[in-house]
């Protein structure tokens, strides 16, 4: 999709449709509606006046050719109380706004930007959420395809003022894009989107944004050590793979295998698909067990806007992708495996798999020099019970890093909210026969699942997201499909620019 922005007036706006925002205790008889009003002959004023129309959020009504305005269509579109406004309400009134209009055959839109949205953070919330409600889950529908979508979006300023948008716009672009090629990943079904096939898309995307790119097969990690990862795979024909991402950013030649001092870690669960293993989950719902992804496809997203967005610190991005299913070969509960750190881990759960793999992939980074470490993951039912679809879970061993990342979220509407970390949670955890084990009893399970990746951090400042409810959403939104919804890609991008930033 195109996106601009114009300062044209009104009545010169010749798009296929004008979105205008309305919001609670806006009338008719001043601002932008009053002159929307006239130029309708008084439609709007009818509509307020027969309560047609109220401003609550979601709330929408079309207006065809009448007037004297160039453009076909008006779409008022309620934005609910202004006094609350943010990122997050900025992009599911954009989202909610472009969806109606897949119906519609929209070819070209118009957004208008009222003195309430009259600013390079509203236009950047504005082209987030239209391109994120573009976005359509239904991949391999031969009937009742997804219509078509918007060509071509133009940002309409309100005010008199001159205003450069472009790297609002782009920031924007950037961002959005690489929730949707997350989203893109995580609606595949699992069938089509292996380790491998995670880890092809993966090393293309790099090609393509000029990153490194490596992946690590099954031998390579035996090799290692990567006991715990590969505990995991063991009931799967199909590989798991270790997939590595790197950015460096250019600063004169400087060789990119040097060690640095800044070097940031974003680790991503990769399980493409968890029946559980020996521990089976229920029958119900297991097929959004695709998702479990999530967290691989977040920072694999994260890596793109970085690359897009050029920050001055490097990165890398490590995503352990992986299947746990039942068979012969799988690991049972009970089952003792050693990790790539040396420590021993006593599997009592074989459904609490995605530590397994996160645990090697944070001492594999470490040992590439890793100086900070997000992770994020699909990790915990607990969590989904403790937070629903609205915030993820932050926990870890460095309050920075985690105000810095709940900051981040704030920009994007990516939410979280930080758990508590008392030593008591990790005594939950003690294994009689090994290290640990890798799960606790069925109280504080979000939590204690962030206690087992800590023992694997050690000194680095480490944080860890559990993404479980925010991954994907159950139900078809306003705002947004059904389905994974990116979620962390763009926080932790924003992470890595703020930190870049101010270093």
């Amino acid at each position: 999709m195109k996106i601009t922005s114009s300062g044209k007036g009104l009545s010169e706006i010749t798009e296929d449709v004008l979105i205008v925002p309305v919001f609670e205790g806006d009338t008719p008889r001043e601002g932008s509606l009053a002159a929307l009003d006239h130029l309708t002959g008084g439609q709007i004023a009818e509509l307020f006046a027969e309560g047609d129309f109220d401003c609550k959020r979601d709330r929408s009504v079309f207006l065809r050719n009448g007037g004297a305005r160039a453009v076909k269509r008006l779409l008022l579109y309620g934005g609910g109380s202004a006094d609350s406004l943010d990122s997050l309400s900025v992009q599911r009134l954009a989202g909610g706004a472009m969806r109606l209009l897949a119906d519609r055959g929209v070819r070209t839109a118009a957004f208008l930007l009222s003195e309430k949205l009259d600013g390079a953070t509203s236009a950047q919330a504005i082209v987030e959420g239209a391109m994120l409600g573009q976005m359509s889950c239904g991949l391999y529908r031969t009937i009742d395809r997804p219509k078509s979508q918007v060509e071509e979006l133009v940002l309409v300023r309100e005010s008199a003022g001159e205003m450069h948008l472009d790297r609002a716009i782009e920031v924007g672009r950037c961002m959005a894009e690489a929730a949707n090629f997350a989203r893109s990943l995580g609606f595949e079904p699992s069938n089509i989107m292996t380790p491998t096939e995670l880890a092809r898309r993966a090393r293309e995307m790099a090609e393509r944004e000029g990153l490194g790119c490596e992946v690590l097969d099954e031998n390579e990690m035996k090799s290692l050590g990567m006991g715990a990862l590969l505990a995991v795979s063991r009931g799967s024909q199909e590989p798991a793979q270790l997939i590595v991402i790197s950015y460096e950013p250019e600063d004169g030649g400087r060789d990119a295998r040097a060690p640095r001092s800044d070097l940031i870690a974003l680790v991503g669960k990769g399980i493409t698909f968890d029946s559980g293993g020996i521990s089976i989950k229920p029958a119900d719902k297991m097929e959004e067990m695709k998702y479990d992804m999530g967290g691989g496809a977040a920072v694999i997203g994260a890596m793109q806007a970085i690359a897009k967005l050029k920050p001055s610190v490097p990165v890398m991005g490590v995503i352990p992708a992986a299947e746990n299913l039942p068979s012969g070969r799988a690991v049972k509960p009970g089952d003792v495996v050693r990790s790539l750190s040396g420590k021993t881990i006593e599997v009592v759960n074989t459904d609490a798999e995605g530590r397994l793999v996160l645990c090697d992939a944070i001492t594999y980074a470490i040992s590439r020099g890793a100086k900070v470490i997000v992770d994020a993951a699909t990790l915990t039912g607990a969590c989904v019970i403790a937070l629903g679809e609205a915030r993820a879970a932050v926990m870890g061993t460095d309050q920075r890093l985690i105000d810095e990342l709940i900051s981040a979220g704030e920009q994007c509407g990516e939410r979280l909210w930080q758990m508590p970390f008392d030593d008591d949670y990790g005594e939950m955890i003690r294994s009689d026969i090994a290290d640990i084990k890798n799960i606790g009893n069925r109280t504080g399970g979000s939590i204690t699942g962030g206690w087992f990746l800590k023992h694997f951090a050690g000194e680095v400042p480490w944080a860890h997201m559990d993404i479980a409810g925010t991954a994907w959403t159950e139900v078809e939104k306003p705002y947004i499909a059904r389905g994974a919804t990116g979620f962390g890609a763009r926080l932790m991008a924003n992470f890595v620019m703020n930190r870049a930033a101010s270093s």
